[in-house]
């Protein structure tokens, strides 16, 4: 069984989880504007996406604009929780798993003290959220960040300064990168701290060390409990290496069939959002698809 999502947006509906502001004008008024909207739109994309037949869906990391940042002007956690434990609900009933993929200034094995204290504070923020949509199969995805010239040190320092991060272990996974850390490293770390692994197919074939995608895939899968996550994207021709294409190839998503070991939800990670899906992909969403639901809203 194959179920697949995309990030942050639906440009069908127009609608994004990641309305947010600048720094310079975070003001309690505008962040709760900026709120309203993300809640607003996520409500829509999950019936759309229960109506097309997507199964997981990653919310914006602006969800809650700055909530991690010390200037933030109120308390979201008990402003929101209410509207996010009925759209945790929702989602639930709809059959979609939510995600979150903080951005790469989050560092937990940065030798800066101040940007692993922010990266903290983001990875803390992500899983907080989760838990107030009360998403127990959520997912928080990050990369290890740079090596600052010492591998296996900030590997270790990555590794320290999650260890005692409980609810964040809860739904963390490594992922893989395009330059730096292989599938094989990042399972070090995901062993150390007892969490998962998410394989990226392009990064993968980027930066595939010494393992096939299938073995990858199967050593990654080890390392979940439920379904696992992989991300899937085509390569732009016109840009760097490992910047994501409108849509992925359909050679890209038969190669990950081949390759897949079992059941897997595949993130598609294509500019094009929802309508970045290769045609081989879109079968799998009329097999989901269930139609229109009357017991939902239809928006």
């Amino acid at each position: 069984m194959i179920g697949l999502g995309y990030p942050c947006e639906n440009l069908s509906l127009k609608a994004s989880t990641n309305h947010t502001l600048r720094l310079a004008s975070l003001e309690e008024a505008r962040v709760r504007d900026k709120v309203a909207q993300n809640l607003e739109d996520l409500e829509r994309i999950l019936h759309w996406n229960h109506r097309q037949g997507f199964r997981l869906f990653r919310l914006g990391q602006h969800l809650i604009p700055f909530a991690s940042h010390p200037r933030f002007p109120y308390d979201w956690e008990r402003a929101h929780k209410e509207e996010l434990s009925r759209l945790g609900k929702l989602a639930r009933t709809l059959g979609q798993r939510l995600s979150l993929h903080p951005g790469q200034y989050t560092n937990p094995g940065s030798p800066d003290p101040k940007v692993v204290e922010r990266s903290l504070a983001e990875l803390r923020y992500s899983a907080r959220l989760l838990s107030l949509l009360g998403a127990e199969d959520g997912v928080v995805v990050v990369h290890l960040g740079g090596s600052y010239g010492n591998p296996r040190r900030t590997l270790a320092r990555f590794v320290e300064n999650l260890r005692g991060e409980g609810e964040v272990l809860g739904y963390l996974a490594l992922e893989n990168d395009e330059r730096l850390w292989r599938v094989e490293d990042v399972l070090l770390a995901a062993e150390a701290l007892g969490v998962r692994v998410v394989v990226d197919t392009l990064h993968h074939h980027l930066n595939p060390g010494r393992l096939s995608l299938r073995e990858a895939l199967t050593l990654a899968f080890t390392t979940w409990k439920g379904t696992p996550k992989v991300h899937l994207s085509s390569q732009d021709p016109h840009r760097r290496p490992g910047a994501h294409a409108f849509q992925v190839r359909e050679e890209d998503w038969e190669r990950l069939l081949h390759a897949l070991p079992g059941p897997a939800h595949v993130m598609v990670e294509a500019k094009g959002k929802e309508r970045g899906l290769p045609l081989g992909a879109q079968t799998f969403l009329l097999r989901e698809a269930p139609g229109p639901n009357p017991a939902t809203n239809p928006s």
